[in-house]
């Protein structure tokens, strides 16, 4: 056990070949260079995301009036009905089909959303269900994440899948770094932009970053019909053959996949994987609207400035990857969800508002400035004076969020901890909740359970930003926040009550033995 560990540790993040006997084996080989381009295809799927969540509510602001943040809220979840729609059908086209079928074709479909997305401005009216549209329509495409972890469950050894699904995970970070980056360097082509009249585009700092996805998405394409090659291993790394190949009925079962699923650890790990993914959605939607409203960014500045900050916490993320792999190893898969749940509960503790400092109230005009003068309280100091251009952007608390008048407003600093703690607790869940709920499967085809298990974080995905814009719009992030500490509450009760049911599926059958902390730590110092 002390050897398994060490040989863990010494493992640099992407070189899960080294030390290997089989390095020079073809096979091997061609099994790696294939779980690579999934590594890819997860890190071009989350840049394809990335690039444009933080200028989505500006854009949307900018081509319809009408458009408001409770209708953010359902741009945003559209994304993730579509991919909830989409993974368990992708999931179960790859248990029986090449897995190459299926992504090349969810990869053209989020290629054509983005271009879709890049010209929801011409029309006349309804852009914003254009905008709605076409994010559904992304999420889609971005239903092959279940096909991308179902293979690297699969082609990886139960010694390898810590390391390999860790890996996946940081390449989904290291486009979530570089999409929010990538937005923010473009954000200085401004909102006008460059015009194409050829092709009747307008290339400004709200399409720009949607069709560099849709570059992103032909190169992933490429790579995944010129590259991959499909592979599956047992728990010990033997190959067995893969049902991609063969039906189900024809398919030689090895000893490892006879058994039955533990369905109350996977109904289990679903459940706490949509908590997992239902609190970041809502920290993800909320983060543009509440740094508007609270700081008086402008919307140009709240693409950078959000933009940046994303980078920084999909930075800390990869720090986080590296520190999991070696404590998933020495102290178990269980403790560290625990911990990453934790750790998001203060997260969002340290959001609620306090004090007796208030926004700045956004002011349309003189006539409303001096009505809401008389009808709530003395204009503050801070307030910004009443400008009669009419190009001139109104910044500060919406006053029809009638919360602003009495909600303290939360601080810059506690903005920026909860960015460090929420990016420290989600992504040690994320991929703890992905590797654990592997094990649990054991060598069984895991497309369609991988589909579910995308399914319901997309589910989290879809009714997340729902509920924050609903609850922040309406009572303000008092009570928005509060509602996702008691969520997380019960996630950790929840892992509490049924923590001996989430074990490995040849744990659970005796093929391989467990041993508690104590074990681990008495063996290493043998």
């Amino acid at each position: 056990m002390s050897q398994f560990m060490d040989s863990e540790e010494n493992t640099p993040l992407l070189n899960d070949d080294s030390g290997s006997d089989d390095s020079q084996n073809d096979e091997y080989k061609s099994r790696w260079r294939s779980i690579r381009v999934m590594y890819f295809t997860m890190f071009l799927s989350s840049v394809g995301f990335t690039i444009v969540i933080t200028s989505v509510w500006p854009y949307l602001q900018k081509i319809d009036d009408s458009a408001n943040a409770s209708f953010l809220g359902w741009v945003v979840a559209a994304y993730s009905l579509g991919q909830m729609l989409a993974s368990p059908l992708f999931g179960l086209w790859s248990n029986h089909r090449p897995r190459r079928e299926p992504l090349a074709c969810s990869i053209f479909i989020n290629v054509t959303a983005n271009i879709y997305y890049s010209y929801v401005y011409l029309p006349t009216s309804q852009n914003k269900y254009h905008m709605l549209m076409s994010r559904a329509l992304v999420g889609f495409g971005a239903g092959n994440v279940a096909v991308v972890r179902s293979y690297v469950a699969g082609a990886t050894s139960l010694k390898e899948r810590n390391s390999a699904m860790a890996n996946t995970s940081a390449c989904q970070a290291l486009g979530f770094i570089l999409g929010p980056a990538l937005q923010a360097g473009l954000s200085f082509i401004g909102e006008q932009g460059v015009s194409v009249k050829v092709i009747d585009l307008q290339l400004n700092m709200y399409t720009a970053p949607a069709l560099l996805a849709a570059l992103f998405g032909v190169i992933n394409i490429l790579l995944v019909v010129l590259v991959l090659r499909e592979h599956q291993v047992d728990d010990y790394g033997r190959h067995i053959r893969a049902i991609n190949y063969v039906s189900e009925e024809r398919m030689d079962v090895s000893q490892e996949t006879e058994g039955n699923i533990d369905h109350v650890a996977v109904l289990t790990s679903n459940v706490l994987f949509f908590i997992i993914m239902f609190i970041f959605a809502v920290f993800e939607t909320i983060a543009t609207p509440l740094s508007m409203d609270m700081f008086s960014w402008t919307r140009k500045d709240a693409v950078l400035y959000n933009g940046i900050i994303l980078s920084c916490v999909g930075f800390e993320s990869i720090l986080v990857f590296l520190l999991v792999k070696v404590l998933s190893q020495r102290i178990g898969d269980r403790p560290v969800l625990l911990g990453g749940l934790a750790i998001i509960f203060c997260g969002f503790f340290v959001l609620l508002p306090w004090g007796n400092h208030y926004p700045a109230i956004q002011w349309a005009d003189l006539k409303n400035y001096t009505v809401i003068h008389e009808t709530f309280a003395p204009i503050p100091a801070f307030a910004p004076t009443p400008v009669s251009n009419s190009s001139f952007e109104p910044t500060g608390c919406p006053a029809e969020q009638t919360w602003c008048q009495y909600t303290p407003a939360i601080h810059l600093a506690q903005f920026l901890t909860a960015d460090v703690l929420i990016g420290a607790g989600y992504p040690a869940c994320n991929v703890i909740s992905y590797t654990l709920y592997s094990k649990i499967l054991g060598s069984k085809p895991q497309g369609v359970y991988m589909g579910w298990l995308t399914a319901s974080g997309s589910g989290a995905r879809t009714l997340g930003p729902v509920f924050v814009s609903q609850v922040y719009t309406i009572l303000g992030p008092r009570w928005a926040f509060s509602l996702i500490c008691v969520m997380v509450l019960g996630a950790i009760l929840l892992l509490g009550a049924l923590y001996h049911k989430l074990i490995s599926f040849a744990v659970r059958h005796g093929r391989i033995l467990e041993f508690d902390i104590e074990d681990v730590w008495s063996r290493t110092k043998r």
